[in-house]
């Protein structure tokens, strides 16, 4: 995007947005204080990044004049992996606010540059962290208490379709259905049909009056969260909405460090056979695993967005100091 600096230094948010931002991040900050969470800090220039399918790091590389061979480096997608290796080294309760990149789109509700919260609690799992994460997002956005659908009944009631127990046949049927026959025929990956209708159909048809938790997302959508020990059809994993907007993601983290090896090497083979580049594993966040992980759940907060609701903004941008287009 080109654009003439000369009439486009101005910043993309007023003063008085940036004002009442700062008031939401301080109102953060004093509720992880007076839970005793600590604050950390941690690089966001790191030697491996996420293999996930569904997010793409920017990568860099440092030529180090001391060194004779150059390092492939990677923009954070989120400080999750840093944390849990603080977690391993015994830090208990922690939080982060830090800048996180994403190689996407840029547009309403994405800037490739944002601000992240995120925050793990040993000895939780993911529903008492869906407690904590409530009582924040209602006192941010002046809300009354959360609706919460497992992502089998959030199907069930909008599309009527079982995504646990349906079959692929079915499925194409249903995105045949709602006009999605061209990009459902040549498609053999549920997960990516699921990802679509749960888009398009199920975000904007949830939380527009109150928040929402959805929770217990298909094995297969598992990322970094533990599978359920009773059903192992679903993954111990949630997500946050609002007005049809993601909020948040959060896990009952999994700490086996051969599944979770296991996974980024599937991640890896997946992007091999879409044409993808392959992800350098962090080896360090491995090796803290091996180490141990305590017990504990984690969840990533979108600041910019929560910013937004919060102030009955229309775009990300308005809320944020420079936005892409005139960053």
């Amino acid at each position: 995007m080109s654009m003439n600096p000369t009439n486009h230094w101005q910043p993309s948010a007023n003063i008085d947005v940036l004002r009442q931002r700062a008031d939401i991040l301080k109102k953060i900050r004093q509720f992880f204080d007076e839970r005793d969470v600590l604050e950390v800090d941690t690089p966001a220039l790191c030697h491996g990044s996420v293999t996930d399918l569904n997010l793409r790091a920017f990568s860099c590389q440092f030529d180090d004049p001391l060194s004779p061979n150059v390092t492939q480096l990677y923009l954070q997608t989120s400080p999750e992996f840093a944390m849990k290796r603080l977690l391993c080294a015994g830090s208990g309760a922690i939080y982060q606010l830090s800048k996180a990149f994403r190689n996407e789109e840029a547009g309403r509700l994405h800037n490739p540059e944002f601000t992240m919260l995120e925050w793990y609690r040993p000895d939780y799992d993911h529903y008492m962290l869906m407690d904590e994460v409530e009582i924040l997002a209602c006192s941010i956005l002046g809300t009354d208490k959360a609706q919460r659908l497992t992502y089998q009944q959030a199907f069930k009631q909008i599309l009527h379709f079982d995504p646990l127990l349906d079959d692929m046949h079915n499925l194409k049927a249903l995105c045949d259905s709602l006009g999605y026959a061209e990009l459902a025929a040549n498609e053999n990956d549920v997960d990516v049909l699921l990802n679509l209708l749960f888009s398009q159909h199920i975000e904007p048809a949830i939380s527009q009056d109150t928040l929402c938790f959805v929770y217990d997302f298909p094995a297969s959508q598992a990322a970094l969260a533990k599978l359920n020990s009773t059903n192992p059809l679903v993954a111990e994993r949630f997500e946050l909405y609002y007005k049809g907007v993601e909020l948040a993601n959060g896990f009952n983290e999994l700490s086996d460090v051969k599944e979770q090896r296991r996974r980024f090497e599937v991640d890896n083979h997946k992007r091999q056979q879409a044409g993808l580049p392959t992800i350098a594993v962090d080896e360090f966040f491995l090796s803290a695993l091996q180490h141990g992980l305590p017990a504990c759940a984690g969840v990533a907060m979108g600041i910019d967005r929560l910013v937004m609701l919060a102030l009955d903004c229309q775009q990300i941008s308005e809320v944020l100091a420079f936005g892409y287009a005139n960053a």
